[in-house]
């Protein structure tokens, strides 16, 4: 890590924007635009003090990110996830490599999963009209919280 003090703080900023995401997912179910572009383009930032080179690291961060936005666009597309979902996984992307991807994704399924039932749950004991709304963003925020507390709490990560 070349300028570890930099990393970390950056870290500890996407770890800062990734509770707030959860938060206003959970009270307005909406996560801001300007929270998603702001943990999107605080990424080359985050490249640059890891030690990323432009050819191939960084190129291959950006086919992730880019790669990640579409396959979730497809899941809005047919209704699964909404747009603010979508756009935070994305930029979320691309601050971590593949394999890590891989395993916030499946991470994410979990805790959404057990999300949706709770929140299923909930919308009929209290018999609410319409389709019960998840707070996607809270499994997202949780998934990616894991990686970065992994930098902070097991420096062999």
């Amino acid at each position: 890590m070349e300028n570890g003090p930099l990393v970390y703080g950056l870290l500890a900023a996407l770890a800062i924007a990734l509770l707030h995401a959860a938060y206003t997912d959970i009270l307005r179910r909406e996560i801001e635009d300007w929270l998603n572009a702001a943990i999107a383009l605080s990424a080359p930032l985050f490249w640059w003090a890891c030690g990323l080179s432009v050819w191939p690291d960084m190129a291959l961060q950006l086919a992730l990110g880019a790669g990640v936005f579409v396959f979730f666009a497809l899941m809005f597309a047919i209704g699964a996830m909404g747009g603010g979902d979508v756009k935070l996984i994305g930029a979320i992307a691309l601050w971590f490599p593949w394999i890590e991807m891989a395993r916030i994704t499946i991470i994410m399924s979990l805790v959404g999963a057990a999300l949706t039932l709770v929140v299923l749950a909930e919308h009929r004991m209290r018999k609410r009209p319409g389709q019960p709304e998840v707070p996607y963003g809270v499994a997202i925020a949780f998934a990616a919280l894991w990686p970065v507390g992994e930098r902070f709490f097991n420096h062999f990560a």
